[in-house]
């Protein structure tokens, strides 16, 4: 569909969609994010696609942001009602991260269709946005996870759904930390479904989407709404609102204190791995 996704079908009601820019280990710009966007909405109106898998190119599933992406919110259209994206200071700057992060990672947790992220390698901080909207998550035995983004002064990533995944506890020590969670810890906490070999993770996840796709998609639709409903019961949406402008609070104080949206000091706090 672009040069950064992929769109193919593996099986007889599966559809399989491929983060494509693995020299940049499918770091996300906005072009990644609103081309991925298309391809789930593409795949939404496919009625032959019962089930959808996420996967990825190259040695790691999604090394987060791409903090180097600097094109404008003109170049794309927006799918929320969000706007005011050139508006000067905080406004403006919540308004794009509204758009681009929450509402298009809330859009595909919402996609009627069953959704199976296929992970490998590392999973950083944004790369965590990409997983946790989907249904289901295969993971092989290297892969990792994690959300360092406290070190850049910031409460965590923009969809903060962090205690819903791995336990209020568990999430306070990913954050605090940092540190990756290996694949073994994140399926002991409930947050993988299953762990398996590395050469065995894309026909297992392939195996696995193909006995969903056997199912009636209606019964499936209604399965899945209805476990989406008792985590919206549970207040999912409101914590993620919550976090988000807590997230952009932590972005004015940094802009007050070092003149840019995140503390310089995180960068190399993530790289030496303290």
């Amino acid at each position: 569909m672009s040069d950064r996704i992929r769109l193919e079908t593996p099986s007889e009601g599966v559809a399989r969609i491929v983060l494509a820019r693995p020299e940049a280990r499918n770091a996300q710009d906005k072009h990644l994010l609103y081309d991925l966007n298309d391809a789930f909405d593409h795949v939404a109106q496919d009625d032959a696609a019962r089930v959808v898998i996420l996967a990825a190119d190259g040695p790691h599933f999604s090394s987060g942001h791409d903090l180097r992406d600097g094109d404008p919110m003109s170049d794309f259209t927006p799918v929320s009602c969000w706007g005011g994206f050139t508006l000067p200071g905080a406004e403006g700057y919540f308004a794009v991260e509204e758009e681009i992060y929450v509402n298009l990672c809330w859009r595909w947790r919402n996609m009627p269709k069953p959704t199976i992220a296929q992970v490998h390698g590392k999973v950083i901080a944004g790369g965590l946005m990409l997983v946790w909207p989907c249904d289901l998550i295969v993971a092989s035995d290297d892969a990792e996870f994690s959300d360092p983004v406290v070190s850049f002064g910031v409460n965590g990533i923009e969809y903060f759904v962090h205690p819903f995944e791995v336990g209020a506890r568990k999430a306070k020590q990913m954050l605090f930390t940092g540190e990756p969670m290996p694949a073994q810890e994140a399926w002991r906490l409930g947050m993988v479904n299953e762990v398996v070999s590395r050469d065995q993770l894309e026909p297992f996840t392939l195996a696995l989407a193909e006995r969903i796709a056997r199912r009636p998609s209606f019964g499936l639709k209604l399965a899945k709404q209805s476990v989406n409903q008792s985590l919206d019961a549970m207040g999912i949406w409101t914590a993620v609102q919550a976090a988000f402008s807590t997230h952009q609070l932590a972005h004015s104080h940094n802009m007050q204190v070092h003149g840019m949206l995140v503390d310089p000091e995180g960068a190399q706090a993530v790289r030496e791995g303290r």
